[in-house]
């Protein structure tokens, strides 16, 4: 005999209708869907190990755009721009915009997706090396937010670049391959760290505590002094060329050595350095590959080959973790001035500063950052009704900031409506998200100096545990959700 099937009473119906309830993302997903959020999450794994630094990140991005099609725009002689053409800029080698141009003027507004790609670290300082004690370091200025003791007895890996008086860069990668030499900072033992475990953890490291090992093998020579400094430099000059003061102008960065993994039994998790911000940035920059058609999207179904209605740019930019300050950050004049390359005449003329206003005016972005995910673990700093949760699927965060929304560009109620359309009707699952309990903290993103331009913003990522560490975890499922809403917003904004 049939089961009778069951009926919902009428405050069932009612809350169905009414409350918003989210399911795991896991379980709504085929056996096809879940090969390609595998497929997703290993390209995004090689990414980010193949771009611990800015500089890597935008070197790979740039080869990625070329390989499917894009073209400088600084190589071009004629900056006449059809639909479909696809083209980047690269900026100091740091941070990199890249466009898929519309049958619709530029001045009608762009969709724009914009992220980062620096993450917290440890950077040498102008005269780093020394030596003490028969030991040589390296004497380091942290980058970003970070919580210094977490830095400590962790492998570490120098990359980085020196420029010769001769203008040649010389890229140095030292800690990544199987058999390099790793770098590390030392800690206090347990049985004399009395004093040091009664301190505030903030201050139980300090910054000028944060020197890296270097090594401890004197050069052979007994009349020189300071013989394991001279040792390093010497096979610093033999490998690179390069001398003390070379230091001075030299961008050398410390991250973690270990590569992007899989978290847990079931594999559903990835643990690695620089999740905040690149786990956003490369699903924004494989969205825009994908809707440009090119070679490494066509196989993908969200592949296009026509051109969008309205121009849709990528942004990738660098100083997000320290104010977004700098000639490579988002405060600089870099992505207006790409635009207004965009925005050109017919006739390739420069545009006007009405058009440039007009077009920021008309544009939507969504500040593709990510938001911290609720640790149970932690549960007393997260209002849990307003905090996004891992599994959930993309976040909209309508505001971040701190003390009162401070740093915030509080996106308005119709733009939020709009992404919240989008997002439903590709049934993108979506979550909201806060930076915690009001008055426990609070960060910022790139969107406030979008926001400053005239244009609609809204923060959408991925939500991290154990954000700003040296091994960050986030979701495949997320980030999978999180690529299928950037390449919603880029064709219905």
């Amino acid at each position: 005999m049939a089961k009778e099937k069951e009926t919902k009473s009428t405050g069932q119906k009612l809350a169905d209708k009414l409350f918003f309830n989210l399911k795991n993302c896991w379980e709504e997903i085929d056996e096809k869907t879940a090969k390609e959020v595998e497929e997703l999450a290993l390209s995004y794994k090689q990414f980010l190990d193949n771009g611990k630094t800015e500089r890597e990140c935008a070197q790979a991005v740039c080869e990625l755009l070329a390989e499917n099609g894009f073209v400088n725009i600084d190589s071009l002689a004629n900056k006449k721009f059809k639909p479909g053409m696809k083209v980047y800029q690269d900026i100091r080698g740091k941070s990199v915009l890249a466009a898929v141009i519309g049958k619709k003027p530029v001045i009608e507004g762009c969709n724009i997706l914009g992220a980062h790609v620096d993450s917290p670290r440890l950077d040498l300082k102008q005269n780093p090396l020394y030596e003490d004690s028969d030991l040589a370091l390296f004497d380091t200025h942290y980058y970003g937010g970070i919580k210094k003791y977490q830095w400590t007895t962790i492998p570490l890996a120098m990359h980085g670049v020196f420029i010769g008086e001769d203008g040649k860069k010389k890229t140095v990668k030292i800690g990544e391959e199987p058999g390099d030499p790793v770098f590390t900072i030392t800690d206090l033992l347990p049985h004399l760290a009395k004093e040091q475990m009664e301190k505030k953890a903030s201050v139980a490291v300090e910054g000028e505590d944060l020197d890296i090992l270097a090594g401890s093998r004197p050069f052979a020579d007994k009349d020189v002094k300071e013989k394991i400094k001279l040792a390093l430099l010497s096979l610093l000059h033999d490998q690179y060329g390069i001398t003390e003061k070379d230091f001075a102008c030299a961008e050398i960065e410390f991250v973690p050595a270990f590569k992007a993994s899989d978290v847990g039994l079931d594999r559903s998790l990835i643990g690695a350095y620089g999740h905040d911000d690149r786990c956003c940035a490369w699903p924004a920059l494989k969205a825009l590959v994908a809707l440009s058609g090119g070679k490494t999207a066509r196989a993908a179904k969200d592949a296009h080959s026509a051109p969008p209605e309205k121009t849709l740019v990528c942004y990738l930019s660098d100083k997000e973790e320290i104010g977004s300050a700098g000639n490579t950050g988002a405060r600089s004049l870099n992505f207006e001035n790409f635009i207004a390359l965009l925005c050109a005449a017919p006739a390739g003329s420069p545009a006007s500063q009405a058009d440039l206003r007009l077009c920021f005016s008309r544009s939507s972005m969504l500040s593709a950052d990510v938001n911290a995910a609720f640790d149970p673990t932690y549960a007393s700093v997260f209002d849990k009704k307003n905090a996004s949760f891992i599994g959930k699927g993309i976040v909209l965060c309508k505001y971040t900031g701190s003390g009162g929304k401070y740093g915030a560009s509080d996106a308005n109620a119709e733009f939020c409506a709009k992404v919240q359309a989008i997002m439903g009707r590709n049934k993108v699952q979506w979550q909201f998200g806060e930076l915690g309990k009001v008055d426990k903290g609070g960060g910022g993103t790139i969107a406030l100096y979008a926001a400053n331009l005239g244009m609609d913003v809204l923060d959408c990522g991925i939500p991290v545990l154990s954000m700003h560490s040296p091994f960050e975890v986030i979701s495949k499922i997320d980030l999978y959700t999180t690529y299928k809403g950037y390449i919603a917003f880029l064709q219905e904004a």
